[in-house]
C-alpha cells in the first residue's frame, strides 16, 4: 500500500509538470541554444530579434548579437534604464535560438526567458523604486517636422522588424544610411561610419519615446499629443564614452569610420541627440523627475552554462 501511495504521488508530480508545459502556460523552451556572438564590423553593427508568439514565426525565437541587458528587458518587460547591474550586461553579446512550445503566449515567453536566464546565467534580482531624472517629449515652438506614414493595409499583420534581405545586410543609400526594405514597417538603429542613425517606418511617437529613453538611460514620456504614425530618420552623435541602447539592446560606442568617422571627407559631424531631435524632428526633450520601478541585478554569470 505504501509503494502504491508513492507511485501515485510521483505520477501526480509528473502530471503537474506536463500540465505546466502543455496546458497553455508553458514555463520552459523545448530546446534553447545560447552561444557567444561572432565579432561584428563596428562601422555597421546590427542586432536582430525575431520570432516568438504574435509573429509569423511563433515557434522559434532568434536573437542575434544581443546583450544580456536586452534579454532581461524582454524577459521582464522593462526598459534599459530600469536595470541596474554589472558592466557585463552590456559587454557580453550572444546568439540565442529557442524553440517555443505550441500555443505559447507573449506572457508565456517572458516566463520562459526568465527561467532561461535563471538556469543558464544563474540570474538573481530584486525589485526597487527610485526617484529618477526623466524627460518629457513635447512639440517644439515651430511645430513638428514629421512625415506621416502611408496608410497601412488593415489586413496586414504586425510582423515586427522587417526581415533582412539575402546576405544579412540592408542596402545603403547615397548618404550612407541603411534603407528599410520596401513596405517594411518597424524601427532599427545602426552604427554607420562612426555615427548613429535611427530609421523608423510607420511608427507612433510612443515608439520614438521608447528609443530615446533607451538611448538616454532615462524615462521619456510622450507629451506631444501626436496620434499618427510616422516615417522617422534621426542621425546624431552620442556623447563621448556613452553606452548606447538601441531598440534591440545595448550597442558599444561607435569607433571612427573611414575618413575620420564621416561618410565623406568633408561631411560635418552630426549634432548631439537633443539638438537632433529639435532640428530634425521639430520636437523637444524637457527634463523632469518622477518615481521609476527598477530591477537590481544581485548576481549574473558572465557566460552561460553549456547547451
Amino acid at each position: 500500500m505504501r509503494q502504491i501511495g508513492w507511485c501515485a504521488l510521483a505520477l501526480a508530480v509528473v502530471l503537474r509538470v506536463a500540465a505546466a508545459q502543455s496546458g497553455g502556460h508553458p514555463t520552459q523552451f523545448e530546446v534553447a541554444s545560447i552561444k557567444p556572438a561572432a565579432p561584428q564590423d563596428m562601422h555597421r553593427m546590427m542586432v536582430g530579434m525575431r520570432g516568438g508568439p504574435g509573429t509569423p514565426d511563433p515557434g522559434q525565437v532568434t536573437y542575434t548579437n544581443v546583450a544580456l541587458r536586452n534579454i532581461i528587458m524582454n524577459a521582464y518587460g522593462v526598459k534599459s534604464y530600469q536595470i541596474t547591474g554589472p558592466g557585463t550586461l552590456d559587454s557580453e553579446r550572444f546568439d540565442v535560438m529557442a524553440k517555443v512550445p505550441k500555443g505559447a503566449t507573449k506572457d508565456d515567453l517572458k516566463v520562459m526567458l526568465q527561467n532561461l536566464l535563471a538556469e543558464r546565467f544563474q540570474l538573481k534580482l530584486h525589485h526597487d523604486q527610485k526617484e529618477l531624472p526623466m524627460y518629457s517629449l513635447v512639440v517644439g515652438k515651430n511645430g513638428p517636422k514629421l512625415k506621416e506614414a502611408a496608410p497601412e493595409d488593415p489586413n496586414a499583420k504586425d510582423d515586427g522588424p522587417p526581415a533582412l534581405p539575402p546576405g544579412g545586410r540592408l542596402p545603403v543609400g547615397k548618404d550612407g544610411a541603411p534603407v528599410m526594405p520596401k513596405g517594411g514597417r518597424g524601427m532599427m538603429m545602426m552604427i554607420t561610419n562612426g555615427r548613429l542613425r535611427l530609421t523608423a517606418n510607420g511608427q507612433p511617437i510612443s515608439s520614438l519615446a521608447d528609443m530615446l529613453s533607451n538611448q538616454l538611460g532615462r524615462p521619456v514620456v510622450d507629451q506631444t499629443g501626436l496620434t499618427g504614425k510616422y516615417d522617422i530618420s534621426l542621425e546624431f552623435q552620442p556623447e563621448e564614452g556613452m553606452m548606447m541602447h538601441g531598440p534591440m539592446g545595448a550597442l558599444p560606442p561607435p569607433s571612427p569610420g573611414p575618413g575620420g568617422g564621416d561618410s565623406a571627407p568633408d561631411a560635418a559631424a552630426p549634432p548631439n541627440l537633443f539638438t537632433a531631435v529639435q532640428e530634425q524632428l521639430g520636437l523637444k526633450l524637457e527634463p523632469k523627475k518622477g518615481p521609476v520601478d527598477i530591477l537590481v541585478i544581485d548576481h549574473i554569470e558572465k557566460a552561460p552554462t553549456e547547451n
